[in-house]
């Protein structure tokens, strides 16, 4: 059964992992937390540890089974590259998306250094695009890490967006996501933000994805920015 998503920019989500831990700002009302301990409460099995980081190896080759070819959001509850998943696990994973090319798989991280060091030991087919996430300013320095990754498309999702970022280095990078941070302690998320940084998007020619405004009832504040709703994604790449 492909587990549907209701993330805007994706269509299906893959967990051959669940749980984290925090590492930054943008991790302070995680989402994924939240569920996980829903789910636990729920008796679902795979959250028997609640948000604690924990492998599913018989997940693992769930894409394969899915034969219509679909965009698939890699581990939306939790981080590929987290330092308490052994790498061994990671390769294996990369291995299931090398071999299911009828699909495109959506990676996001925070653990950039990681990324970069695991990077040239794993093989990048054109169906895995890299991602990593910054929520405001101080984080820019994740882009020169996820620059050295030898993806197809490297794209950075602004989400939560906490605060102000200008000057991105957006140079061999392909798509860009902007999303405010929902849920009733959800931080504020100011219109000049997204604008600043569709501005610089439109500059340099990158594809740029308005997520939503967020807040305690995100629906309502809808994702329309300046009355346009931007659904731009990467050139379409061709799978072989």
């Amino acid at each position: 059964m492909v587990t549907k998503s209701k993330i805007e920019w994706t269509e299906a989500t893959w967990n051959p992992i669940t749980g984290c831990t925090k590492v930054s700002d943008g991790c302070q009302n995680c989402y994924a937390e939240k569920m996980a301990n829903r789910l636990y409460e729920m008796g679902n099995h795979r959250y028997k540890n609640k948000f604690n980081v924990t492998v599913h190896p018989e997940l693992i080759e769930q894409p394969l089974k899915w034969h219509k070819p679909r965009i698939i959001f890699v581990n939306s509850m939790s981080d590929l590259f987290h330092e308490k998943v052994e790498f061994s696990y990671i390769k294996a994973i990369f291995n299931v998306m090398n071999k299911a090319k009828q699909h495109i798989f959506q990676i996001l991280t925070k653990r950039t250094e990681r990324l970069a060091n695991c990077a040239p030991l794993l093989p990048w087919s054109d169906n895995i695009w890299q991602g990593i996430t910054i929520e405001n300013a101080k984080y820019l320095h994740r882009i020169e890490n996820l620059k050295s990754v030898p993806a197809r498309i490297r794209f950075i999702s602004f989400e939560p967006l906490i605060g102000p970022v200008s000057k991105i280095d957006l140079d061999d990078i392909h798509w860009v996501i902007v999303g405010g941070e929902s849920g009733p302690k959800a931080r504020a998320i100011k219109a000049a933000w997204v604008r600043n940084i569709k501005h610089q998007c439109m500059e340099k020619n990158v594809p740029f994805f308005f997520k939503q405004w967020g807040g305690i009832q995100k629906n309502k504040n809808g994702r329309t920015l300046d009355c346009e709703v931007w659904d731009q994604y990467p050139a379409s790449v061709p799978l072989k």
